[in-house]
């Protein structure tokens, strides 16, 4: 490439840049740790109440049930969505963004009926990361068993 190429892709490169407007990575990064951080703390708080009345390793399992229930709940009423456009990966990030990965589609696709629509698309974005987890999971199983006796 020539350098008076190179020298007018650099300059057309600068101009683009300017037109773009800036991004607003502070309010990004502040909203995203607001929306996270509420969302870790209604688990904590749902996780503390039911800590008491139940064995631990059950108000865990309780706890994670019921955040991805409220994450599938609110992207059905269309409210997690908006939650998501204003947080980013601040909502995207808890267990109730992964709800809402399973959910989206399956909403998106309910106009073409139950077994095609929303039973085919629930995994589309959700389902390679449950094979990945399972199939990690079953190899890291094996290992402990067999060779990390």
């Amino acid at each position: 490439m020539t350098r008076a190429r190179t020298k007018e892709r650099d300059e057309y490169n600068r101009l683009a840049r300017s037109f773009h407007p800036p991004r607003p990575i502070l309010r990004n990064a502040v909203s995203a740790f607001l929306v996270g951080g509420t969302i870790c703390t209604v688990a904590q708080v749902i996780l503390d109440y039911l800590s008491v009345r139940l064995p631990k390793t059950q108000a865990l399992a309780m706890t994670s049930s019921l955040m991805v229930f409220l994450g599938a709940f609110l992207t059905g009423l269309g409210v997690y969505d908006e939650i998501g456009r204003f947080a980013g990966m601040g909502a995207a990030l808890p267990i109730t963004g992964f709800a809402n990965s399973v959910v989206s589609p399956a909403m998106e696709f309910k106009r073409e009926g139950f077994v095609l629509g929303v039973s085919a698309r629930m995994f589309q974005v959700a389902g390679p990361v449950i094979v990945y987890g399972s199939l990690s999971a079953l190899i890291v199983s094996i290992l402990r068993v067999y060779v990390f006796k």
